[in-house]
């Protein structure tokens, strides 16, 4: 039997033609229109509409670089700090490049984000780069170890939109490999240049953007840049999100778990937890909690009932602590900086100059 999420999921204020194509997204973020139509059995135009239509309500589809198989470290940050001071904290760290899924918790006592950095460079550390004020009250940091779910994988793929066939055709026609969250070619770390740098930054703004506009970014040839982009996601270095506002699939309650597991049965209840369909997120983390998890549900009612059923039903959990998030400040991407509007300018009439004629 289907959980309550999953039919949010499908409830939600999408279509069934908009699930369709998020999830389709999701699987082949750069499959052209023309495939896309024939997947869904509409015209071209129709899903250039649809997803024109997808961005006004702010999808992004983006190409994102994997820190494992760069060589970096990701970690889980939580800040515990004063909460009339969440929201500067908060938007400090969102427009860190380094930092991705910022989000206020527990009614602004708490912040949590992501973080990557080299292990070489400590300098780069985002913990000695906080501010140093009495509004942090607290810092607990987590080496993330291993990702179960999430990364290319996300709650749009739990959704059904599109059932078994249909996703097995897609994956078929795009020719490329099913890679999982977190996974990377064995060997030493793949080494970027400038050119790829430049590659990442326009994909992470847009990742469906075309050869010749990646071309024109990076330097490169198009032939250069699509040789390019198909050698760093075969080896994991790439790999495409979807950032957009669940809250029009319904979910309206998110909220940060941090679980105590036996560690005989950590990579079990990992697994398990990946394939709830209320869960958006879940790693095997080092601190006092062992497996962080992030749960996506229609209501605090909805989580409710998964705490007391799904995941009472895990016999190694022994520990579970919650923080509900209450506004999410930066998501997978890039921070997007909102255009502010100018305000019109108003135009004083002059005073009428009297000519030289009259002067005269």
């Amino acid at each position: 039997m289907e959980s309550d999420i999953a039919t949010t999921v499908r409830g939600g204020a999408f279509d069934p033609l908009d699930r369709q194509l998020i999830q389709a997204l999701q699987l082949d973020a750069r499959a052209p229109f023309s495939r896309l139509a024939e997947l869904l059995g509409v015209s071209d135009q129709t899903v250039a509409r649809r997803y024109a239509r997808l961005r006004s309500t702010g999808l992004r589809v983006l190409g994102l670089s994997s820190p494992e198989a760069l060589g970096e470290v990701r970690w889980m940050v939580r800040v515990q700090c004063a909460p009339a001071a969440a929201m500067d904290l908060a938007e400090a760290l969102a427009r860190r490049p380094d930092t991705a899924w910022v989000n206020v918790c527990s009614g602004g006592a708490e912040i949590n984000c992501s973080t990557r950095a080299h292990p070489d460079r400590h300098d780069d550390l985002l913990l000695q780069r906080l501010p140093r004020t009495s509004a942090v009250v607290g810092i607990v940091a987590h080496c993330v170890l291993h990702t179960y779910f999430g990364g290319a994988q996300s709650l749009a793929l739990k959704s059904g939109a599109l059932d078994a066939e249909q996703v097995a055709w897609l994956r078929a026609q795009s020719g490329a490999p099913e890679v999982a969250p977190g996974s990377s070619t064995p060997g030493l770390p793949m080494a970027l240049d400038d050119g790829d740098r430049r590659l990442f930054a326009a994909l992470g703004a847009d990742g469906r953007a075309g050869f010749p506009e990646l071309a024109a970014a990076t330097g490169w040839s198009a032939s250069t840049v699509r040789r390019r982009m198909d050698e760093l996601y075969r080896c994991g270095a790439l790999y495409f999100d979807l950032d957009l506002d669940w809250r029009r699939f319904g979910v309206q309650a998110v909220t940060e778990l941090w679980l105590d597991v036996a560690p005989a049965e950590l990579a079990a209840t990992g697994e398990a937890l990946a394939t709830h369909p209320e869960i958006g997120y879940v790693a095997a983390v080092t601190g006092p909690s062992n497996l962080n998890a992030v749960v996506l549900g229609a209501d605090v009612s909805a989580l409710y009932t998964y705490l007391t059923t799904r995941i009472a039903a895990l016999p190694a959990v022994r520990r579970i602590e919650s923080a509900p998030v209450m506004r999410t400040v930066k998501g997978p991407g890039p921070l997007v900086t909102p255009v502010r509007p100018s305000r019109p300018r108003t135009v004083r009439p002059r005073a009428a100059r009297p000519s030289r004629r009259a002067e005269s």
